[in-house]
Formats: structure tokens, C-alpha cells, sequence
């Protein structure tokens, strides 16, 4: 029970709360992330930080994913990978803890991570029209997000604006990682025909996340920070910013926006 205040009377109600519990991601025994996430997709999530993080590249580097057994809660998880899939734990980039509110806490050098991953070279064009619809569609799916009003959400839209696949997390990067983890486990890998949408800003992790993913287009409702700007235009993404009320604002690379006189009545 919560105590509400209106400019009336206070009283007391139910209320529901996101959840925010750690989740800690093991590879060949040793942990290499503890981030706090919001329960659920969690196996998603654990992949989706491996390949964003350039320990996995494909499905192929995956044997299994299992909870650990001594971990009552549900809180541990070891990815068992192929043993041909080289493991440099000194090139990790984030510190073994990870808030859910900063995912890039930790990582050495933006220099080392640009150098990870190769630049998107997609020549795919998204119409102006099924782009500013995506909001709607997103917001819509929201079913925790309804009920809590404390979480970010990312999700998958292919060229006609149909959507793949939706996550909400406390962390915004954490949905991002569940969202590319669904894409691994399906076998929809890479996911290089379609856009990500993010309930939040875009910032630097996100773009990072998406290149990693070969994700050529990014979309937000709220603005990117400088630095996911500049580093769109170095890797070649689309950056979108400010999607909402069907307007967009495009930082960088807007050749893949097709645009025309949008439908006011739609």
C-alpha cells in the first residue's frame, strides 16, 4: 500500500512497482557481468550482453544457457559456449557491475569499442510514413510498463512497421540486450533489415548495442546524447530522435528515411 496525495485528502491504495533484482552472467565459471535488470528474458538478456560485448558473434558460439543450480534465486546463469570460441576477459570493456540506469559504466576506451565492430553499410530505406507509426505500436505492447509506469522498452520493427519483438527492463540497455538475445535464440540473426525503437533517449551504449547487432537504423522518443550522434555517423547508422506526435527529427546517415507528405490523418 502507498499513501496518494491528489491536493485533497491523502489516502492509501495498492500499488505495483518494477521490479530490480542483480542478475549475474558466468562464462566458463568466471562472472563477467552483474547487472540489475528486471526479471524475465533473462537468458535473452545474458546473450544479448555476450555478443554486444564481442564474446559471442553468432548462435553457433552458444552450447547452452542454464541456471546456476547453487543459486536459489534464480540469479546466477552460466552460458556454456563452444570450446572453440576464444574468451580475452582482459578486452571486456564494462566492469563486472553494471546499474540498471548506466550500462556503460566501466568501458576502457570508446576508441577500443569503435574498433570492435565495422561500420553498417545496409542500403535499406524506410518510408518516413511506417517509421512515425512505430511509437504507437510499441506503446501499445507496453503491458508492464501499464501497470508500473517504471520501465524502457525496445523493440524490433521490420520494413513494413511490423513488430518482431518487444522487452521492457529498468535499464534501458538491459531491453536493448533482451531484444538481440530473442533475435540469436530465434535464429532472426543478424537483424540487419530492421529498426530499433527505445522508449528513452538513445545514448551511446544503445548505438553501440545496435551496431554490434548489425542493427542499421535507431529510433527514440526523446533526443540522443552528442556522443551517440557522432558515433552514428562514424559507424554509419541511422539515428533518429524526438519520434513522436508523427514527427522525427534525423542525426545522422538519413538517407535510409524515405520521406513524402505524411497522412495527418493517420
Amino acid at each position: 500500500m502507498i499513501l496518494r496525495w491528489d491536493g485533497q485528502v491523502p489516502h492509501e491504495q495498492p500499488d505495483e512497482l518494477a521490479e530490480e533484482e542483480p542478475l549475474e552472467i558466468r562464462v566458463r565459471g568466471r562472472a563477467v557481468s552483474v547487472t540489475m535488470r528486471t526479471p524475465g528474458h533473462d537468458e535473452e538478456l545474458a546473450l544479448g550482453f555476450l555478443l554486444t560485448e564481442g564474446i559471442i558473434r553468432s548462435p553457433r558460439d552458444v552450447l547452452r544457457v542454464a541456471a546456476c543450480a547453487q543459486n536459489e534465486d534464480g540469479n546466477v546463469l552460466n552460458v556454456v559456449l563452444s570450446p572453440y570460441v576464444p574468451v580475452d576477459f582482459d578486452r571486456l570493456t564494462r566492469h563486472v557491475f553494471a546499474s540498471s540506469s548506466c550500462g556503460l559504466c566501466g568501458k576502457a576506451t570508446i576508441d577500443a569499442i569503435r574498433s570492435q565492430f565495422p561500420p553498417v553499410t545496409s542500403d535499406l530505406v524506410f518510408d518516413a510514413e511506417t517509421i512515425v507509426r512505430l511509437p504507437k505500436t510499441m506503446r501499445a505492447a507496453q503491458a508492464t510498463f501499464d501497470r508500473t509506469g517504471g520501465l524502457h522498452a525496445a523493440a524490433l520493427f521490420d520494413l513494413d512497421g511490423e513488430m518482431l519483438v518487444l522487452r521492457e527492463d529498468v535499464g534501458r540497455h538491459n531491453a536493448v540486450d533482451k531484444v538481440i538475445g530473442y533475435c540469436l535464440r530465434r535464429g532472426a540473426f543478424p537483424p540487419d533489415r530492421h529498426v530499433l525503437l527505445v522508449s528513452g533517449r538513445s545514448s551511446f551504449e544503445i548505438m553501440q548495442k545496435a551496431l554490434a547487432a548489425r542493427i542499421p537504423v535507431v529510433a527514440a522518443v526523446s533526443a540522443p546524447s552528442s556522443l551517440a550522434t557522432t558515433f552514428a555517423r562514424e559507424a554509419g547508422q541511422t539515428l533518429i530522435g524526438f519520434l513522436r506526435d508523427r514527427r522525427m527529427n534525423v542525426y545522422a546517415n538519413s538517407q535510409r528515411v524515405r520521406f513524402q507528405a505524411l497522412d495527418t490523418d493517420g
